[in-house]
Formats: C-alpha cells, structure tokens, sequence
C-alpha cells in the first residue's frame, strides 16, 4: 500500500516537521537568504521567531531551549551567520545536545551556474560551510527539492537520536517550491534493540551486579539527554547502590535521593565518593567522557571491571553490545535482578555551607555568598553556571527537581546567557537562575534586552570583581589582560528595556545580599555583587593552579612571584 502524500511548498514542509519533532521556537537572526522561510513562519504560525541580538547566542539558546525541550534550532543566514554560530553548535557536540543549525544560503540557481554572491568567499566554492560544520555536527546536507523530504526528516531524526547537532542549508530559492510530501506526522523514535543482543546484555549485566558486594553507578550527561535518570535511580534503589555524578551532570540525579552520594572527580570528589566509586567491585558507568575538568585534572581512576554503557552500546570486560538502546538494556536489568535488601547503604551526606559566623555588615565575601545562594535555592528551580567563580555552584546541594544548566567540556565563556533565553523559552513557569561574573556576562550580555523584551522573569546574580578571576589563577593576578571594563551593571535592565519592571540591586555587603535575596521574584531581578577581585573560593584557585602546570608546563610563568591567584585564606566554612 503507498504511503499518503500531500502537494507542500518546502519551507512549509520544513516548518511543520520542525513543529511535529516538538520544536515550538526558532532563534535566529533574518538575513536576506532566509527570508523566505521566515515569511512561511510569519504566515503560517505554526513555529514562533524568537530574533536574537546574534548568531552566537542563537546558538547558545537554541541549546539551552534542546536541554529542557529535547531538541532546539535556530536560523541563519549563509556564511556570516553559520561563522558566528559555529562556536555554540561545538559546544552541543561536545556537551551532546541535539540541536538543528539552518542556514538560509545562496539560491540553487547561483551554485548551478556558478555565480558570485555576497557572504561567500567569492572563490566559486560553494562547500565551505558544509565542510566547516563537518567536525561540529553529526550530520549535514544542502536541501533541494530533490532531496527535501528525505534529508529534512533524517536530519532531523538524527539530531534526536544521538543527542548531537545537525546543519542544514536551505537555499533561499526553494522555499515557494512545491513538492510532494508524506501526509503522515514525523515520528521520534528509537530503533528497537536487537533482540538477541538485548537479551544477552542484560542477562550478562544483571548478573555482574546481582553478584556484585559492592556494586556502584556512576552519571555522566548522557543519562539526561536519554532521559534515563529515573531507571538509575530505580536500579540503585532495587540493588541498594550508591550513585555518583561527574560535575557536567550535576543534578541529572535528584540529590535528595537516598542512595546519591555526591560528585566524583577523582581526588577533588566530595567527601567519601572516592573511596565508593574506585573500590566498588562492580560500577556501571553511564557515557563517562573523562577530561581533566570532570577528574580532578586526571586523578580519577575507575576500577578495571568497569561496565561502560552508551547509549546505543555496552561494553562488559572483553564483551562489546551493539545494538541496543541504554533504556531498554536498564529497564531489562531492573525485571532481571532481585531486590537487594540487606546492603547497607553508603550514602554520604554533604556538608552545608554556612555564614553564620560572618558579619553580614562587613564587605561582601565569597566565603558570605555562597551558602546564601544555597539557602535561595528551592526545588524546581534552573540553575545556569558559566566559567569562572560561578563554578562554586558545584559544591552547593541542589533541591529536588533542580536542572543544572552548564557547558563543562566546552567551556565557552558566555554561554549562560544564550542558554538563559533559549531555556528560559523552552521553560517559562519554572523559576531560572542565572549564577554569572562579570567577564562572562560582558562576551553575551547583549542577549539581556531579548529576555527583557520577551518579558522573562529570571533572577541574574552577577558578581562584579574587575575581571577574570579563574584566569588570575592560572597566570596574571594583577595584570591588565585579566582587566575588564567596570560597568553599571545593575543598570542595564533599564538601559536596553526603559520601561521594564526588573528589580535592580547593587550588593556592597551581607546584608545587602540577603535583601536583595529577599525580593519577590515576580519580575525579572538583577543581583549585582561587589567583591575584590583577588577573593575567590579556595577550590576554584586551587583547580585553576593545577590547570596551570598542565597548560604551562615547569618552565612556565607561573611560578614567577606574585603571577598567580592562590587560595585564599579564609575558606568557605562548611
């Protein structure tokens, strides 16, 4: 029997299948070869435009909006657009989101003929930004009305199914086209397991476990992006397992949870998860990607029987899986082993900051602002963290239902912002908070006026400390390169949106912290936090410290006096 088809215009087809795969939003910035498309969104309101300040932070929202969404997109136009995006669409690769680049580019009729046109390098080569996606994405192709159903849906279905980034060109000329068209909805789905396959690995891991004295489960990224958290936690539950996270998934796992211990990372792990992790005698570790951020700059050390689950393939000692999908293989465990009820736990309970002991009246410290972080956190919450002091948001515990928003691996400063608005779309009854300094904030701060003009309510806590305070500790505590300009912050929200209703706070002390902590967050509310440039928390120094031998090397300038930020004195107090 033939399949059902409909006439479609391609970018009409292109919009409804982007609707269909749960996409409600495109970020973007228009430009003349994506006009076209953007008129057929305008036309049709099938998917809203959500027009960015630029390419960049479209896509650092459209990874954003992917992670509490499941997948994210954003349009650009030929060249210049897919240049200044290609930064964010590493950055998913490397954090594993899926998310769909579209870029508008050059008629099919110029490439035909070979004609010059503007935002190309004017060469007659009309493969570069095909070929520049090619490391950054999972996929690619340049649509025509040969190839556009077939290339729209398989780019789109890959995104999906390897939690990775796509590229898609979509010639400005093709839009008004009409083509014939699968009448029936896009289905997201995983290809069932092999059977054989399936049944093999989980009997083969059910029984390592089931046998296991210590059996232990360590979370990488991916057991949120396969949305697989809830069958872990089920596991550890029927096995009495502790469960570990690496820091780039903080809060995949609720850590009320009573069998979660905390964060490993080798020998900078939270108290006690070292010890749980390294001697178990059975750990099932889901997509670990060791980097030396995520192992305490290379200190970790799993133990050697160590089954390594993907999520489309395990490996258990000299046996490899193929073709099998991470959920069916846990949710097959989970029938195949007996409950476990004479383990003992191993949970370890987290020490809570506090600064009780601190004068709320005094300047304001690091050592006073974390734990009232802490203590403003509430479940459900969206926490976003870019590099720098913010990573102290690390060491905080996280309430129930909390989502832990961040680029790790990739680390591009700035990313929070981008990630803000697109999470912030995707999410908008949650409550969203932005955890940020002031060299971060600069490289993306543009895409505040689009939060304000969307009228978001997030609450952005920045600290102003003159600079790049974790780049201080690696090398140049009082040179000028880790300067940045002071700006008035706080004053932005009414710089870029005059007639907002955000609350604005300038913090010199405790007590003006906790203030302005207090306020309602029924509008959006900009924290401004002024601290010395030289007081960071005493972790983050000592990671940037070690970074330092591993970028420099022994006859590297760090060990010049006074080149370098060490951990300050007074420590945050638990």
């Amino acid at each position: 029997m033939s399949t059902p088809t409909q006439r479609m215009k391609i970018g009409d087809f292109l919009l409804r299948r982007l609707e269909e795969a749960g996409i409600r939003h495109l970020f973007g910035v228009p430009g003349d070869y994506n006009l076209t498309v953007l008129q057929q969104l305008h036309d049709a309101k099938r998917v809203k435009w959500v027009g960015t300040t630029g390419e960049l932070t479209a896509s650092y929202a459209a990874d954003g909006y992917a992670r509490l969404n499941g997948l994210g997109a954003l349009l650009v136009t030929n060249g210049v657009g897919p240049l200044s995006s290609i930064n964010g669409i590493g950055g998913a690769y490397a954090e594993h989101v899926p998310v769909l680049c579209i870029a508008g580019s050059i008629p099919l009729r110029s490439i035909d003929r070979g004609l010059g046109m503007h935002h190309t390098m004017a060469d007659g080569n009309f493969d570069h930004f095909l070929n520049a996606y090619k490391p950054v994405t999972v996929a690619q192709a340049r649509i025509t009305p040969r190839n556009a159903v077939i290339e729209i849906d398989r780019l789109i279905v890959t995104a999906w199914r390897e939690k990775l980034p796509v590229y898609m060109e979509f010639p400005s000329d093709i839009a008004y086209l009409e083509i014939e068209v699968p009448s029936a909805p896009l289905v997201l789905a995983e290809a069932p397991s092999d059977p054989e396959r399936l049944h093999s690995c989980v009997a083969a891991v059910a029984e390592h476990l089931s046998t296991a004295k210590s059996p232990a489960i360590l979370v990488d990224t991916d057991a949120d992006r396969f949305r697989v958290a809830p069958e872990l936690m089920d596991l550890a539950s029927k096995l009495q397992a502790p469960v570990a996270v690496i820091n780039a998934a903080k809060g995949v796992i609720d850590e009320s949870f009573s069998h979660y211990i905390g964060i490993y990372a080798g020998k900078a792990s939270e108290p006690g998860v070292q010890e749980t992790i390294e001697s178990s005698d059975c750990l099932l570790a889901i997509s670990y990607r060791p980097i030396e951020v995520t192992t305490g700059d290379f200190s970790a050390s799993l133990p050697t029987n160590t089954i390594h689950a993907r999520a489309h393939s395990l490996d258990i000692g000299h046996d490899n899986y193929q073709a099998v999908t991470l959920k069916e293989v846990l949710r097959g465990v989970i029938d195949a082993i007996p409950k476990i009820t004479h383990r003992t736990s191993r949970r370890v309970e987290p020490a809570m900051m506090t600064n009780t002991h601190i004068d709320a009246h005094a300047k304001l410290t690091q050592a006073f602002y974390w734990p009232a972080i802490q203590s403003y956190l509430r479940p459900g919450d969206v926490l976003y963290v870019d590099n720098g002091t913010s990573f102290s948001l690390l060491g905080l515990k996280l309430p129930p239902k909390c989502t832990f928003i961040g680029s790790i691996n990739w680390g591009s400063i700035g990313y929070s912002v981008g990630a803000l608005l697109g999470a912030l779309t995707a999410a908008p009854d949650r409550r969203h908070i932005l955890l940020i300094g002031d060299g971060s904030f600069q490289v993306t701060a543009q895409e505040l006026s689009t939060i304000l003009r969307h009228d978001h309510k997030p609450a952005i806590l920045l600290i102003n400390n003159g600079g790049y305070t974790i780049e201080r500790g690696y090398l140049g505590k009082a040179e000028p390169y880790n300067d940045i300009a002071n700006w008035s912050y706080a004053n932005l929200p009414k710089v870029l949106c005059p007639d907002t209703s955000a609350r604005s706070f300038v913090v010199k002390t405790g007590a003006d912290l906790q203030n302005a902590l207090s306020t309602p967050n029924d509008t959006l509310i900009f924290v401004e936090s002024i601290m010395d440039p030289c007081d960071a928390p005493a972790a983050v120094m000592r990671s940037s410290n070690i970074g330092a031998e591993l970028d420099y090397g022994p006859t590297g300038p760090q060990h010049r006096e006074g080149l370098q930020m060490r951990p300050a004195v007074a420590e945050m107090h638990a």
